[in-house]
């Protein structure tokens, strides 16, 4: 086993803040009816977040694997949940 280093949550940082972005664009189109780009790029977050999980099974530090399974969750509930509200604004 190798030795723990520092945590590291800058890729947990990066899709919080694709996050984020998803759901400013989609404010701007109308939070209600939801996004595609919004849910594209909310859910492009889950990228960072898997290399941070990954980190952090490599660190064997908890709390960057920690923080990076919830940002992969967020990052994908937030994502599909913009695109499933756009496309049932569309069929309405």
């Amino acid at each position: 086993m190798g030795n723990p280093v520092a945590d590291s949550k800058t890729p947990a940082l990066v899709a919080f803040g694709l996050v984020g972005l998803g759901l400013m664009i989609a404010l701007v189109q109308g939070l209600t009816h939801g996004s595609i780009l919004g849910g594209l790029i909310a859910a492009s977050g889950a990228i960072p977040a898997c290399f941070g999980m990954w980190k952090g099974i490599q660190q064997e530090t908890q709390g960057t694997l920690a923080t990076s399974v919830v940002a992969v969750l967020i990052s994908l509930g937030v994502g599909g949940l913009l695109i499933l509200m756009r496309l049932v604004d569309w069929f309405r």
